[in-house]
């Protein structure tokens, strides 16, 4: 993993918060309008019932923001791939496949 994964991984995290965010601030318009009875629609998905979930996966992205944050500041710091609980390195496999992991495989266990 180097550096400009952790950036192409954050701008594709960035991309997907900004996406949900208008489509929550679409939500919010059709909530506020008067002829907006959602509860009753037998032709879709209630709004309450989809804002919740784009407020899920907003939270969602916006912990992976953070934990890509902090993997980018232990690169900085030299610590990127050192397991916090052993100190020994963590395998590339595991980096590979997750790449904000901060403990090795037998720490994660």
């Amino acid at each position: 993993m180097t550096i400009p994964d952790l950036h192409a991984l954050r701008a594709a995290a960035e991309h997907r918060r900004d996406a949900l965010t208008a489509e929550i601030a679409r939500l919010r318009v059709d909530r506020s309008a008067d002829s907006a009875d959602d509860e009753h629609d037998p032709e879709g998905v209630p709004l309450s019932s989809e804002w919740s979930r784009l407020e899920g996966l907003l939270a969602s992205v916006d912990d992976e923001l953070r934990e890509i944050d902090e993997a980018l500041r232990r690169w900085h710091d030299g610590t990127y791939g050192i397991c916090v609980t052993c100190g020994q390195p963590i395998p590339p496999g595991r980096l590979e496949a997750r790449p904000t992991a901060i403990r090795c495989v037998a720490c994660a266990s």
